[in-house]
């Protein structure tokens, strides 16, 4: 029998792994708000993976208070993420994958495009998502899972916050308003080097993000969590002394 993995967050996509682990063959323990983590961790010292599934704006409070024992074997898949989310918590190297196939409640999964996936325990989320015939490709180096995080960054934040003016989907965004899309993904960026402090290459991401569009060109813009998002970047653009007109205008409209 393979060693159990451990589901921190049964919503959606948590959810959606915890049923690809069980046809992989892995027995699952699911974490909810309700569990005794310390309890479970005491009784699973060893897990396979321990997958934390949980909303974004969770995900710090549940690295905070991850046992110990399960700080080796951590997985990650939230959007948004960049490596000092892990980083200021100890974690030097987690499994994380950048999922690329969303699911919503009442409806089945839906693939945009292959979800890269890099770390120690990659191979366990692999054979979940092969179990669900859910695409993945493997990355071979920390430089390739950094470019893949802002690529998936770049593409929520800037159709996010060009959907509060446009609407629409992904593909009308990009060939009816391309100007304010081009704009506001090289503000993101920006934003994203400053959070990284790398130095990055805006063509190269906005053309990985023209790809996922291809890949579901029907895509919405506008998600629930766009204005959040929209704040939050103009939050970090003010931290790094940026000046991301277009954001702002976009800020200026929603007032």
């Amino acid at each position: 029998m393979k060693s159990p993995v451990v589901v921190i967050g049964i919503g959606e996509m948590g959810g959606v792994f915890a049923r690809g682990l069980l046809r992989a063959g892995y027995p699952v323990y699911p974490v909810t708000r309700q569990s005794d983590i310390e309890a479970l961790a005491q009784q699973l010292p060893a897990p396979e993976l321990v997958l934390v599934a949980v909303a974004e704006k969770d995900l710090h409070s549940t690295l905070e208070a991850l046992p110990t024992a399960w700080h080796d074997r951590v997985a990650l898949l939230q959007n948004e993420l960049l490596p000092a989310d892990w980083e200021q918590y100890g974690f030097s190297s987690p499994t994380v994958i950048s999922v690329w196939f969303e699911k919503k409640q009442g409806q089945d999964v839906k693939v945009l495009i292959p979800s890269p996936v890099f770390g120690p325990q990659a191979s366990v989320l692999v054979d979940c998502l092969i179990a669900l015939d859910i695409p993945t490709r493997v990355l071979n180096s920390d430089e390739e899972l950094l470019f893949e995080l802002v690529v998936k960054n770049v593409y929520i934040v800037t159709t996010n916050c060009a959907g509060l003016v446009t609407g629409g989907t992904v593909s009308e965004l990009w060939e009816n308003h391309r100007e304010l899309a081009d704009g506001v993904a090289r503000e993101v960026i920006a934003i994203q080097a400053a959070l990284t402090g790398k130095s990055l290459d805006a063509d190269e991401l906005i053309r990985a993000m023209l790809v996922a569009f291809e890949g579901d060109p029907g895509h919405g813009c506008m998600g629930r969590s766009a204005p959040v998002r929209l704040v939050r970047a103009l939050q970090q653009a003010d931290a790094a002394g940026l000046a991301v007109p277009r954001l702002r205008e976009i800020a200026g409209r929603q007032t």
